[in-house]
């Protein structure tokens, strides 16, 4: 299973273009952008699974600095600040990743 068979390449590409720059990433507008605000909770799980690259049922933050790389490779990757904010908005138990609920 790919991002592209769940979420538009055209709609991706645009998601990971809006936020180029070092520190513009915003995971709200990057999901609204890329479609994954409307998609299922099935659909997110299998995104969710995909961005898991080891399997742990979490997304530490390791795997999330290189998350726009998931969707695009080549693309930048998120800051430090980015991914402690990002987690930060995920992270429902405060154990520093981000599980599946």
């Amino acid at each position: 299973m790919s991002l592209t068979s769940i979420l538009s390449a055209e709609a991706i590409e645009k998601a990971v273009k809006d936020c180029q720059a070092p520190d513009t990433f915003c995971y709200k507008k990057f999901f609204q952008l890329c479609g994954l605000s409307s998609k299922s909770p099935k659909e997110i799980k299998d995104v969710f699974q995909i961005l898991d690259e080891d399997n742990s049922g979490f997304i530490e933050e390791s795997e999330l600095k290189y998350f726009l790389q998931r969707f695009v490779p080549g693309a930048r990757t998120l800051t430090e600040a980015e991914t402690k904010r990002f987690i930060s908005a995920a992270d429902d138990d405060s154990d520093g990743r981000i599980g599946m609920h």
